[in-house]
C-alpha cells in the first residue's frame, strides 16, 4: 500500500491526500460527505499539442483535432461496446471534454463510486483503434464540426482568437476541420495515445465519501505496477505582441449583434505561485469593472450599450494567455470604444479602495463556497495540480493582495497592448 501526503487548510477545515502510484499515476483524493461524488481523470494533452516527441522519438506533427478525436474514440471498446453503457447500470453520469491544454474523462454518482471508478480507469487505459472505427468517427465528428460552425458563440470565440494570434495553435478549433480529421489514422491515434496517455502524464481527482486507501486498492487492480516515463517535448509557434487583425465582422442568424473584445498577454512566470497570483489579479480586474455592482458596468447598462450582461474572462494557458470580454449589443462599436478607452486609460479610472476590498470579500466568499461542491473541488484539484500549485493557495492569495498591488497591476496590464474586436451582425442587416 502506498503512502499519502496530506494537505490541510486550517481556516477551511478541509484536507485532501496525494499519492503517486507505481505506474507513475498521480492520485488526488478529497474525502467529502456530500450527496454526490465526482471523479475526474485528466491528461496534459489538448488541441495545442500538434508538434511533439516522446523520449528518443523523432518529432512529428499531427493533423488538427487529434486530441478531441482521441477523446471520442476511447469510449469505444474492442468488443464494440460503449463505455457510457457501463456507467448507466451503476447510476453514474459520465462525460468527457477536450480543451486547449487537457483532456478529461469524468463521472458523477450518488452511489457505486468504487465500481464506477474501476470502469473509468479501465476504459481510459485500454485504447482500441481500427481503420473501420476511425472512419465511422470521422463522419460523426464532421457533423459536430458543422454544428459548431453554425454556433454564433463558437464562431465569435474563434474569430477573436484568429484576430489576436498570428501563428499560435490556439487559433485552431479544438475539434479541427472536416479536412484535418479526414487525415487521422489509427497509427496517429496510437502514437498520440502512447505519448500523452502515459500514466505519469495524467492525474486522477476523486472527491466523495471514500477512503484514500480504497482508491489506491482500485488503482492497484486496474493499473500496471511499473511506470513508463518518456519525457514529452512539445513545440509551439512563437508569438510577439502584434495581433493578426484588429477587426473581424461576420454575419449569422442572430437576433442581436454579438461582440468579443480581446487582448493578448505574453507575461511569463518564474513559479506556479506567481502564475496563480497573476490569475487572481486578472480576475479582480474583471470584477472591479464588469461585475453587476461595478460602476463602469452600470454606466454601460444605463446607456443601453448591452443586452443581458457583459462576460469577462482571462484564460491563462502554459504557452499563451488572453483577456476576453463578450456581450450582445445593438451598438457594438460604441461599446467597444468606451471599453477600450477605459482600459487604455485605466490609471484615471481606478476603483476606490472601498470597492476593491468589497470585491476581495466577494471573491474570498465565493472561493470558500466552492468547497461545498464535489464537482468544483475535482476541477480545482485538477487545474491547480496541472499548473504546479495547490488548491488551497488561492484563498491565501486573495487575502494577501493589497490595493496598491492591484492598482499597479491594473495600470501596467494594458500598457502597449493592442486590442482586437470581433462582431457578428444579424445576417439580415447590411454590413456596417
Amino acid at each position: 500500500m502506498g503512502s499519502f501526503e496530506c494537505f490541510e487548510n486550517a481556516v477551511l477545515g478541509e484536507k485532501y491526500y496525494k499519492t503517486v502510484h507505481p505506474s507513475g499515476f498521480t492520485i488526488l483524493i478529497y474525502p467529502k460527505k456530500l450527496s454526490t461524488s465526482y471523479v475526474m481523470l485528466s491528461t496534459r494533452y489538448g488541441s495545442l499539442e500538434k508538434t511533439f516527441r516522446a523520449g528518443n522519438d523523432e518529432f512529428c506533427t499531427v493533423p488538427d483535432g487529434v486530441a478531441h478525436f482521441l477523446e471520442h474514440k476511447l469510449f469505444e471498446e474492442e468488443d464494440g461496446s460503449d463505455a457510457f453503457a457501463k456507467f448507466a447500470p451503476l447510476g453514474a453520469s459520465a462525460n468527457a471534454f477536450t480543451s486547449h491544454e487537457m483532456t478529461s474523462y469524468l463521472f458523477s454518482t450518488t452511489d457505486c463510486l468504487t465500481e464506477s471508478l474501476a470502469v473509468l480507469l479501465d476504459f481510459v487505459t485500454h485504447p482500441y483503434f481500427t481503420d473501420e472505427n476511425v472512419r465511422k468517427e470521422q463522419g460523426i465528428i464532421a457533423q459536430e464540426i458543422g454544428m459548431c460552425q453554425d454556433d454564433p458563440q463558437n464562431r465569435l470565440y474563434y474569430s477573436l482568437l484568429e484576430g489576436l494570434y498570428r501563428e499560435h495553435n490556439i487559433r485552431i478549433d479544438i475539434a479541427g476541420t472536416v479536412k484535418s480529421i479526414s487525415e487521422i489514422t489509427p497509427e496517429i491515434l496510437y502514437r498520440c495515445y502512447r505519448t500523452f496517455y502515459q500514466l505519469s502524464n495524467m492525474v486522477l481527482a476523486v472527491c466523495g465519501d471514500i477512503a484514500p486507501e480504497t482508491v489506491l486498492e482500485i488503482a492497484d487492480r486496474v493499473l500496471p505496477q511499473k511506470a513508463e516515463n518518456r519525457e514529452i517535448e512539445c513545440v509551439y509557434p512563437q508569438e510577439d505582441s502584434r495581433i493578426e487583425r484588429a477587426y473581424t465582422e461576420l454575419h449569422m442568424a442572430v437576433a442581436t449583434p454579438m461582440l468579443a473584445l480581446g487582448v493578448k498577454d505574453l507575461t511569463q512566470f518564474k513559479t506556479p505561485g506567481d502564475r496563480m497570483r497573476y490569475g487572481v489579479l486578472a480576475e479582480m480586474l474583471g470584477k472591479c469593472y464588469f461585475s453587476r455592482s461595478a460602476e463602469f458596468y452600470n454606466e454601460l447598462y444605463d446607456a443601453g450599450l448591452f443586452a443581458k450582461t457583459i462576460n469577462y474572462s482571462f484564460d491563462m494557458l502554459n504557452s499563451c494567455s488572453y483577456l476576453m470580454i463578450t456581450a450582445e449589443s445593438e451598438k457594438p462599436n460604441e461599446l467597444f470604444e468606451r471599453t477600450k478607452n477605459l482600459l487604455q486609460n485605466i490609471s484615471g479610472n481606478l476603483p476606490s479602495e472601498e470597492d476593491f476590498l468589497r470585491i476581495k470579500r466577494v471573491m474570498y466568499s465565493n472561493h470558500i463556497r466552492s468547497f461545498d461542491s464535489t464537482e468544483n473541488i475535482a476541477f480545482a484539484l485538477t487545474e491547480s495540480f496541472l499548473q504546479g500549485g495547490d488548491v488551497f493557495e488561492i484563498g491565501d492569495i486573495i487575502s494577501s493582495v493589497t490595493y496598491e498591488e492591484f492598482t499597479r497591476f491594473a495600470c501596467a496590464f494594458f500598457d502597449g497592448k493592442e486590442f482586437a474586436l470581433s462582431v457578428i451582425y444579424p445576417s439580415t442587416k447590411e454590413k456596417s
